[in-house]
C-alpha cells in the first residue's frame, strides 16, 4: 500500500512549497516542476496556474504536519 501524501515542502520552498511538494510526490525534479508550472501559467490560457497555486497553498498540509 502506498502511504505517500501530497504535502507542501517545508525545506525546499521558494514561495510556499507547492511545486516542490508536487514534484516530490510525483518523483520529478523540483526545479523542472517549477519551470513547467511557470511556463504553463504564463503561456497557456486554459491553465489557471496562479489561482490553482493559491488554492493548493491553502489546502495542502505542510510536510511533517499531522
Amino acid at each position: 500500500m502506498n502511504n505517500k501524501r501530497l504535502t507542501r515542502s517545508a525545506e525546499n520552498a521558494w514561495l510556499a512549497g507547492v511545486c516542490a511538494g508536487i514534484a516530490d510526490y510525483l518523483g520529478f525534479d523540483r526545479d523542472a516542476m517549477r519551470i513547467v508550472w511557470l511556463l504553463l501559467t504564463l503561456f497557456t490560457a486554459g491553465f489557471p496556474g496562479f489561482l490553482l497555486y493559491v488554492a493548493l497553498w491553502l489546502l495542502m498540509p505542510v510536510e511533517g504536519a499531522k
